[in-house]
């Protein structure tokens, strides 16, 4: 009966032409695989029971209750061994990575810039009227995971300071005796304040500022949860000594931080700005204030590890303890990577072990797992524990897995030797497969793609001159020299690439083929998101040499951005959150040593200060 309906087709099939057959076939053949293979291919193991299992037949018991967890973790608190016997959900989920680079991209903002600015205008609202019922609800959260996390409020803030070698802020805030130094300085917490100014008065409470339609912007990198540029700009405030500020920070965090929300968020961005930013602000301020709301948010980010081998995925929603808010696909090195330092900090300050289990698994796996030629690729099945490319990168999607290895070894006082040896065996492979001298005698670091090499070196890896220089000390004595002058090769090629560019700002990634060195030959390439790597190295091979051109060559990037339209725009509309860190390390390059001594201290990968953990001292 169907066939009467078209036009041109008979009620007979028999009637039906042989090329009207084929097309007809066709579509029911793709309409079957289509609905079969949603069935049965999509990740999500939950989806097939829900249609095969009846609801009363019982689930195996995993850590994916909000309560489970709870319980897990009051009894993990007492009881070290019972960690041990948690068990891990079995089964993947379907929801598309949300996150895949060290930072957001612009492609990714581009999409995100298009959400509906009604839709934004209207959940303000919602939020403005709730304001009060969600404070309460917070409190009510935070009381109840501090309870259930067991929260440990003996942990000893005034002995933790007298543990530190030197005060964290120097004799005088680390002011420099040079006035050419001290006025440079002066003019990047000018840079800093105007830049706060700007983002309060158009885009207070919302997570960054958008630098061309001067309106505040939410996205879906959190998950809902809001003021990042506030929780990222905490520290920066306070060392700056633009406590004003910081005290508009530090209020609108304790009455208006919403840890309740409901959404998917980046596991590794949430870490490395909400985590990262509150555990600073807590161990350089002594407000207990900062500590409770980390540690709650510390609580929702566990559920992320419960995957078949540990590693975590991606993305979370930090409102559903259930397992089917995962993403589906392969974990990112940097992402699964850069949980060390922070994780480790928050098992510190619960007194719960559960937190630095969670991430010395993660080490256990990749200790296991076979490494090609010593190297690490940048995308894992947290399924199967295999590596699913042969990618490897030391700029986006593997930097700062190799950047935490070193800093965890720094950070336990020089205690974890286990870290220490996964990272020079991983700088060994690194420099017999991917460092590279081009004929100009430029030292860069390619990548590697199953065993063939793309001379192109990311933004992103410039990192990597400041990550050799802070462990040049630590490593076999015959090669300190080798690293310092590894280090300092590294940092020179990145600043070349701003330097032989025409704006004098670095691309976000440049070549060595076709006779080009240095530089972006490809249009893709031919843009600046202010990333702060390079500044970055500079203040670290300032710190350990003390060249003075370090110090030179950043005044001049700094000059340069203030020198050209576009980062003029961003200097008075921000885009905060990728603003803010350069100016942490400009502050921190044109400072004493003194403030935040690196004796005393580890910057995370956002340049959040984190304090060397001195157990012995502590535990005394």
């Amino acid at each position: 009966m169907i066939f009467r309906k078209l036009p041109g087709v008979s009620a007979s099939g028999m009637g039906l032409r042989l090329s009207q057959k084929f097309v007809f076939l066709l579509f029911l053949s793709g309409l079957v695989t289509l609905c079969f293979g949603a069935l049965f291919f999509l990740p999500d193991s939950v989806r097939l029971k829900r249609i095969f299992l009846s609801k009363t037949e019982s689930q195996p018991v995993t850590v994916g209750s909000e309560n489970d967890v709870r319980e897990h973790l009051k009894k993990g608190a007492k009881d070290p061994e019972h960690l041990r016997g948690i068990t891990s959900a079995k089964g993947e989920t379907s929801t598309k990575l949300k996150a895949l680079s060290r930072k957001p991209s612009v492609t990714n903002e581009a999409k995100t810039d298009k959400k509906d600015a009604g839709g934004e205008a209207l959940e303000d609202m919602m939020l403005s009227s709730s304001k009060t019922e969600s404070a309460s609800k917070d409190e009510k959260v935070t009381s109840s995971s501090n309870q259930g996390a067991n929260t440990d409020t003996s942990f000893d803030y005034n002995k933790f300071k007298k543990c530190l070698l030197k005060p964290p802020l120097g004799i005088e805030h680390g002011k420099p005796s040079d006035p050419q130094t001290l006025q440079r300085r002066e003019k990047v917490k000018e840079m800093m304040k105007f830049a706060w100014d700007n983002y309060k008065s158009f885009a207070w409470g919302k997570n960054e500022l958008r630098p061309l339609t001067r309106n505040g912007h939410i996205g879906n990198m959190f998950g809902g949860l809001r003021g990042a540029s506030i929780v990222d700009s905490l520290d920066t405030l306070y060392i700056m000594g633009l406590m004003d500020e910081y005290n508009d920070a530090k209020e609108w965090v304790e009455t208006s931080l919403d840890l309740n929300s409901n959404g998917e968020a980046s596991l590794f961005e949430v870490n490395i700005r909400y985590v990262g930013g509150l555990l600073s602000a807590y161990y350089l301020t002594g407000e207990e204030m900062f500590k409770r709301k980390v540690m709650v948010l510390g609580e929702k980010l566990l559920p992320a590890f419960n995957t078949p081998t540990g590693i975590p995925r991606g993305v979370i929603n930090l409102g559903s303890w259930s397992w089917g808010w995962a993403s589906a696909g392969s974990s990112i090195l940097a992402e699964f990577g850069t949980l060390h330092l922070e994780f480790v900090h928050l098992s510190e300050l619960s007194n719960n072990g559960i937190y630095t289990e969670k991430v010395m698994n993660i080490r256990k796996l990749l200790n296991k797992i076979e490494k090609p030629h010593g190297l690490y690729p940048n995308f894992l099945s947290p399924v199967s524990g295999n590596w699913v490319q042969h990618h490897v990168s030391i700029g986006g999607l593997g930097d700062s897995f190799y950047e935490y290895l070193i800093k965890s070894y720094l950070m336990s006082d020089k205690t974890d030797e286990e870290a220490k040896k996964m990272y020079y065996s991983a700088l060994e492979a690194i420099e017999a497969n991917l460092v590279q001298k081009s004929p100009g005698g430029l030292t860069y670091m390619a990548e590697w793609r199953g065993g063939i090499l793309d001379h192109k070196m990311g933004h992103l890896a410039c990192f990597s001159g400041g990550m050799v220089v802070i462990g040049a000390d630590d490593g076999a004595p015959e090669k300190r020299q080798h690293y310092l002058d590894l280090a300092a090769e590294i940092t020179h090629t990145c600043h070349e690439s701003y330097s032989r560019s025409a704006t004098k700002l670095g691309p976000e990634a440049f070549r060595f083929d076709g006779g080009a060195e240095a530089t972006a030959t490809r249009l893709s390439d031919r843009y600046y998101i202010l990333r702060p790597e390079v500044i970055e190295s500079y203040m670290y091979m300032w710190r350990l040499t003390h060249d003075p051109k370090y110090r030179e060559w950043g005044w001049e990037a700094s000059r340069r951005k203030l020198a050209r339209e576009s980062f003029i725009l961003a200097v008075r509309f921000p885009k905060t959150l990728t603003l803010f860190v350069p100016l942490r390390y400009l502050y921190l390059l044109f400072s004493d040593d003194d403030l935040l001594p690196l004796e005393d201290w580890v910057f995370n990968t956002e340049a959040h200060p984190l304090p060397v953990v001195r157990k012995s001292c502590l535990q005394g």
